[in-house]
């Protein structure tokens, strides 16, 4: 498909915003998505291509958070694996699994996190016990948390970040640089299957690309710089809305 000069002008401030969006709470796709869509996609191919901007707000994000030390990769080695592997699998199920079971569930789930972040302020403001070893979050909750990725997809980086505090006891800063670094993974993955299924439309990929690379560098450096509770209330706001939507479809 041919893209003009103005679509390319409109993909790419929409995914700027939408990447500082999802480097702070996720949810940046309600952003590009439907830009995509405006722009002349289908909706497969909208989907496929947003994992382009994906990646690139994952990887600026995750790249930030890693100079500010705030990602140990030597403890979450397994844990990439887990999200890539289990995104990969994610997608091989999506072609052959009705999602529709998914759709009604996860609004619910997100509604429950978004209350459980509204009530409780001080959640994440610092290290907290770790009650699962990373070992054991590397076995099943990545993988769990990546085949959802693949498979469906919304609230994925909420999922991720809620799982690192709660679990490993991460405070919210650091759970967030590491949902980055594990959504990155995941995405690479739903890229790999997208590009193998030649569902990616580059041409409109690209400025969304540039975009979101460089929005998600602004999100991790106001994370950093805010702190839990910039995170928090992003984190609310788009559980939220990312929930509204899924039920008005």
């Amino acid at each position: 498909m041919e893209i003009s000069f103005d679509v390319v002008v409109l993909l790419f401030f929409a995914a700027l915003i939408a990447g500082t969006i999802d480097a702070i709470a996720g949810g940046g796709g309600l952003i590009t998505i439907p830009a995509l869509l405006a722009a002349g996609l289908p909706p497969g191919a909208a989907i496929a291509t947003n994992k382009v901007g994906g990646i690139a707000a994952s990887a600026a994000a995750t790249l930030h958070f890693l100079r500010m030390r705030q990602i140990d990769l030597k403890r979450s080695r397994w844990m990439m694996l887990g999200a890539f592997l289990g995104s990969l699998a994610g997608g091989f199920a999506l072609t052959r699994i009705d999602s529709g079971m998914l759709r009604q569930l996860i609004p619910i789930l997100l509604i429950c996190f978004a209350l459980y972040f509204l009530l409780s302020p001080r959640v994440g403001a610092e290290d907290r016990t770790q009650r699962i070893t990373s070992a054991l979050y590397a076995a099943i909750l990545a993988p769990l948390i990546g085949f959802y990725d693949g498979f469906f997809g919304p609230g994925t980086g909420t999922f991720l970040a809620i799982s690192c505090v709660t679990l490993l006891g991460f405070n919210l800063v650091k759970a967030t640089a590491h949902a980055k670094l594990l959504n990155l993974c995941s995405n690479c993955a739903a890229l790999i299957f997208f590009a193998w299924h030649g569902n990616i439309a580059w041409a409109f990929g690209l400025p969304i690309l540039a975009g979101q690379w460089i929005g998600g560098t602004i999100g991790a450096r106001l994370v950093v710089k805010r702190g839990h509770q910039l995170i928090r209330i992003l984190m609310v706001i788009m559980a939220t809305v990312v929930s509204v939507k899924m039920l008005l479809e």
